[in-house]
């Protein structure tokens, strides 16, 4: 069992059903009549007392009086128990992962190839969005963007879907179409946006340096996610960077978190302290109120040189644990638009046979201790872009105005 704590907004899907307890179940077919039958039926030591009458009195009535017996299938009363149980909780990012999912959920933060729109989706007051959709994927080209609502799949309304719900109807082979219906923020009318899926493929930083056009050199380092190569790809960008540091014509470097949906808190808590000599990124706090300052953990090659955040509504978790630190301790300015504000930490823990879980374990609090959950983190000058203008990066251009100054 691998654990490890992780911020994001999850891309996954799940079944629906009732509440049980980790009993697993067995399907037998008798003349293509199911019978299911419970094994491994003791709980652990430390539960609940739970009376399981009804539960069992609701599969049997199923059982007995269903019209279609061959759809009662056992893995997926077991799979769909399991996600009724978890999302008692009230929590969207607290999900029982069925193999498939759990497996989809992993190539993800792996930057392994799957097919789908490449959009990170979230939940707010019970309505699906989207979160960011990721860079160059079928999802960005036809025009979805951070904050949609997703009203509708293929026709489907989607009123009461969870997020897995969601992406289960919206992945799929490349080269098929998918049709959501999406109400982009500000917008009076819903719009119907086909898009055909594709293979997506996500680096997770990108950087370059650039002449700004007065002589100076401005730095540039893209982050869209945080993942397992994450880490790597982020110190071979700073070393081609940390070249130009010397230069008296290197004007300071713009980090861009812009549509980062959140990753691993660790990824977060490496780069946050490439800029930071010394002293708190992050407060992790447990549900009684302890909490557990995460140090900066290494010394960084960027400590010293002038630096601008952006940021945007698809800036999410471990995205917003490095522009939050980095806001509170005063080594950067904040460019851009309110973040998402996701502010919890999830536990991932494999079950066996494929299978995943992950448990909301703790609230994370910025330096301050602001905790920015469901309200996100303001910028220090707001910028927002033309949606309708592709041509024109207008966060970018004043990010790198500031700088040159």
């Amino acid at each position: 069992m691998r654990s490890l704590h992780l911020l994001l907004i999850i891309v996954i899907s799940l079944l629906v059903g009732y509440a049980i307890g980790s009993a697993q179940l067995q399907l037998r077919f008798i003349d293509y009549t199911p019978k299911i039958a419970a094994v491994n039926r003791n709980p652990p030591a430390k539960y609940q007392t739970i009376d399981f009458e009804k539960f069992w009195r609701v599969l049997s009535r199923i059982e007995e009086t269903y019209y279609d017996k061959k759809a009662i299938n056992g893995e997926k009363v077991l799979n769909g128990a399991i996600s009724g149980m978890v999302q008692s909780l009230g929590d969207p990012y607290t999900l029982y992962l069925p193999p498939k999912q759990n497996k989809d959920f992993k190539d993800g933060l792996a930057g392994q190839n799957f097919e789908g729109i490449g959009a990170e989706l979230g939940m707010q007051n019970g309505q699906i969005i989207v979160i960011s959709p990721l860079d160059n994927t079928p999802a960005k080209k036809a025009g979805i963007r951070p904050g949609d609502a997703i009203l509708k799949v293929d026709g489907k309304l989607t009123t009461g879907w969870t997020i897995s719900q969601a992406v289960e109807k919206i992945r799929g082979p490349k080269g098929t179409p998918v049709i959501l219906t999406v109400m982009h923020k500000d917008d009076r009318n819903p719009t119907d946006i086909t898009i055909i899926r594709g293979t997506i493929n996500v680096r997770s930083v990108e950087g370059w340096v650039k002449e700004s056009g007065k002589g100076k050199k401005v730095g540039y380092i893209r982050v869209s996610q945080f993942g397992d190569k994450t880490n790597k790809e982020w110190v071979e960008a700073v070393n081609t960077i940390s070249i130009y540091i010397k230069d008296s014509n290197f004007a300071g470097l713009v980090l861009d978190l812009r549509n980062n949906p959140g990753g691993y808190l660790t990824d977060a808590r490496f780069i946050a302290s490439e800029f930071l000599e010394n002293g708190i990124v992050v407060i992790e706090e447990k549900g009684d109120g302890r909490q557990k300052d995460y140090l900066v953990e290494r010394p960084g090659l960027l400590a010293n040189i002038p630096l601008i955040v952006l940021i945007n509504k698809g800036s999410a978790s471990a995205s917003e644990i490095v522009a939050g630190a980095l806001s509170d301790r005063k080594r950067a300015k904040l460019i851009g638009e309110t973040s998402f504000g996701k502010g919890t930490i999830q536990q991932a823990e494999d079950l066996g046979e494929g299978a995943g879980l992950h448990v909301t374990v703790a609230k994370w609090l910025t330096p301050n201790g602001t905790w920015v959950h469901e309200k996100g983190i303001t910028p220090d000058i707001e910028v927002k872009n033309n949606e309708d203008d592709k041509t024109k990066d207008l966060q970018l251009e004043k990010a790198m105005l500031e700088l040159v100054k």
